[in-house]
């Protein structure tokens, strides 16, 4: 069964709520509230904004003789086998404690402490407060800016690594100081370290590194997740980062996306293994809570046959799970279904070849609150090829680049669906339509050999097949080395791009109402001897300036402009560039330690891949993110 509490509405965004209950500093406080009520001869319970249940989900209270609400719509509720009681009968009980199941009590108390039985003890959800140094907003306890967290998939062990990259952008919304508290939980879920990074000046770059910190707090090997709390932030509640992971082999090497932050009923996108590769879950507990047996399981897309982990997760443990165990007689280009039920956020899978290669990468969120949208079909005069999900396309001579349509929305019974094959200089090259693609289709398309050279793939819907389509189309792209057999894998979920029509919410903007018309996109660079490439894309749904206008501004490690480069993307073309070709060594080498480049563009939105290139036909790419 799903947890019993909303973590995060497309409409209204994430709850504070839902983090201020599952932070880990709030965990260790409960312990002690819930003794207290425990050892209470008698207790009510006074539940003014109806959270009680929420609070239960992760804090399990003891049972209350009395059940006070203060709205009349609650009355019908139940708190275990308490039926509701209005607060103003709350005079007339005979208990020695109340418990006031929310934040900021006193505001709370006041309107009924005339009405509190003499001597009463009160306790109240202020003593999981978390302390006033980790708040950025302490006069407004549930602000999404107090629970600005998320958490990180973190390995040191085996010869593996991983290494976090990103910047100080809430300064661009007028923060000041801002720090990261972070906490390491190894794969049983205990404390291995907590500490405090200093995020730096406006813009500044920053890097978590598991080899350093491993060194510096003399950790063991770990495979487990940080959890990392920003303090000090302005505009954003979201960690945004670029996860790399890296060996001492020189073909290990992959990177990821910022995780997700907020847990989801269910995730879909993960690919079964292929005759000659191993897939693994890395199922990381985000709450202090077990995962009880049998509560996260596996499906097969478009089947409803579950198979479960038949055993315990522990609070913040990380479990590795073995899909030909849970679901034997699957394999590639089959789609793996996970039912998470809000226990985690955005997982993390691990794809490990016989060759020895290995890369990491992302599900994503399954919507179960969408339905087919007929409106969409309706525009086509306006909005042109309205929503575009857009893939690189390596070049075919060196790269097997291949797509796969991955059903992200359980209304999504039926996928039509159309790929479009773009040159660098934006003329469409070919098409391929995939027709209306059922829940569980096994069709991936070799895009390479489709393709006259470098360029990029559009998915749009094709409505001469069908219109069941909610503007949720997601797919995995998977690119391969013909030599080396290194491959790199990324998923996203489609947008409509570069209209000064709106239209639900699109074109998105990262700040600001839509349409979104121009880019901000971080490009980590990786420390040498590794290269970094960039393939950026600039999709037009109906039209729009003929060519990008974009800057590439190299920034050093205090956020400062070092160097500049202009570039020019025809309007549906792409370009793919290296970093190390842009801007020389001396330049770079004057960037300090953690330079990182600025993709900026005030005339259109562009859309981008980042990806790293290593000895032995190593190499990694993922899509950017942008502020």
């Amino acid at each position: 069964m799903p947890l019993r509490i909303e973590t995060f509405r497309n409409d209204s965004g994430g709850n504070a709520l839902y983090k201020a209950l599952s932070h880990p500093l709030a965990a260790e406080k409960a312990e002690m509230l819930l003794a207290k009520l425990g050892a209470s001869a008698a207790y009510a319970l006074y539940d003014p904004d109806g959270i009680a249940e929420a609070c239960d989900v992760f804090h399990p209270l003891p049972a209350s003789t009395h059940y006070f609400v203060q709205n009349l719509q609650h009355l019908g509720r139940r708190f275990r086998d308490v039926g509701a009681q209005p607060v103003t009968e709350i005079s007339a009980a005979r208990v020695s404690a109340l418990f006031v199941a929310g934040f900021d009590a006193e505001k709370k108390l006041a309107h009924i402490r005339h009405l509190l039985p003499a001597g009463v003890e009160i306790f109240s959800l202020d003593a999981l407060r978390l302390p006033p140094e980790l708040l950025t907003l302490p006069t407004r306890y549930l602000s999404p800016l107090n629970f600005a967290t998320n958490f990180v998939f973190f390995r040191d062990e085996a010869g593996h690594h991983t290494r976090i990259t990103t910047t100080n952008y809430w300064s661009r919304y007028g923060a000041g100081k801002v720090s990261l508290w972070c906490r390491l939980f190894g794969a049983d879920g205990q404390i291995l370290q907590t500490w405090t990074e200093d995020c730096g000046g406006p813009e500044s770059s920053l890097i978590i590194d598991s080899r350093e910190v491993r060194a510096r707090f003399g950790l063991p090997a770990f495979t487990g997740q940080l959890f990392v709390h920003a303090v000090g932030v302005a505009g954003h509640d979201i960690v945004k980062y670029a996860l790399d992971t890296y060996g001492d082999a020189r073909n290990v090497l992959s990177a990821t996306h910022d995780a997700n932050s907020w847990p989801a009923d269910l995730y879909a996108g993960l690919p079964a293994p292929a005759a000659d590769e191993d897939v693994v879950l890395w199922v990381q507990n985000s709450h202090p809570t077990t995962i009880p047996p049998n509560e996260f399981g596996f499906a097969r897309m478009g089947s409803d046959g579950i198979t479960t982990i038949p055993h315990p997760i522990a609070p913040f443990a990380t479990r590795a799970v073995h899909m030909r165990d849970m679901l034997p007689g699957i394999s590639w280009p089959d789609q793996i279904e996970i039912h998470a039920g809000k226990r985690v956020v955005r997982p993390r899978y691990e794809v490990i070849a016989r060759n020895g290669r290995s890369r990491i990468a992302h599900p994503n969120v399954e919507r179960t609150d969408l339905k087919a949208d007929r409106g969409l079909t309706e525009l086509g005069a306006y909005m042109g090829k309205g929503h575009i999900l857009p893939g690189a396309l390596l070049p075919p001579g060196e790269f097997v680049t291949e797509v796969l349509p991955t059903p992200m929305s359980t209304a999504q019974q039926e996928l039509p669906i159309k790929a479009l094959v773009f040159d660098t200089e934006g003329l469409c090259v070919a098409e391929h339509r995939f027709g209306a693609l059922p829940r569980n289709h096994r069709e991936a398309l070799d895009v390479s050999a489709l393709a006259r050279g470098t360029g990029h793939v559009e998915l749009i819907y094709d409505f001469e097949a069908g219109d069941d389509a909610d503007g949720w189309l997601h797919a995995l792209f998977r690119y391969r080395n013909r030599a080396s057999g290194h491959v790199a894998e990324t998923s996203f979920g489609s947008h409509m791009f570069n209209s000064a029509l709106t239209w639900r919410g699109e074109p998105q903007s990262y700040s600001g109402p839509p349409p979104g018309l121009s880019t901000r996109l971080f490009l980590r660079i990786a420390p040498a001897p590794l290269r970094t490439f960039c393939h950026l894309i600039y999709p037009v749904s109906q039209s729009w300036h003929p060519h990008s206008t974009t800057s590439l501004l190299l920034r050093n490690t205090a956020g400062e402009d070092i160097a500049q480069s202009e570039l020019r993307v025809p309007a549906s073309g792409s370009r793919l560039w290296r970093v190390q070709d842009v801007f020389d060594e001396a330049v770079l080498a004057a960037a300090g330690p953690c330079p990182y480049v600025i993709v900026r563009d005030e005339t259109c939105r562009l859309f981008g891949y980042h990806g790293v290139e290593g000895e032995e036909g190593s190499f990694s790419l993922d899509h950017m993110f942008g502020f």
